[in-house]
């Protein structure tokens, strides 16, 4: 049987522990068999990206990485 959780993709949350403490956004991605959620804006990590065809330069990219769903609350509201 699926998890079930009260936070949902689109919801806005605060991190309630961690780097990001206090922190605000919203949830752009849900996985319920880690029980693991990705929020924009926080725990960013910077990637290292090939040369391609759109990208010539390569370089960084900056992506969000998910984050365990305890460490978050629902915002009222």
């Amino acid at each position: 049987m699926a998890k079930k959780f009260k936070i949902k993709k689109g919801d806005k949350v605060i991190v309630i522990a961690g780097d990001d403490k206090g922190k605000e956004g919203e949830v752009l991605a849900l996985y319920p068999k880690k029980d693991t959620l990705v929020v924009s804006g926080c725990k960013m990590v910077k990637k290292a990206v090939k040369p391609s065809e759109e990208n010539k330069s390569g370089g960084f990219k900056s992506i969000e990485m998910p984050m365990h769903i305890s460490n978050v609350k629902k915002v009222e509201g």
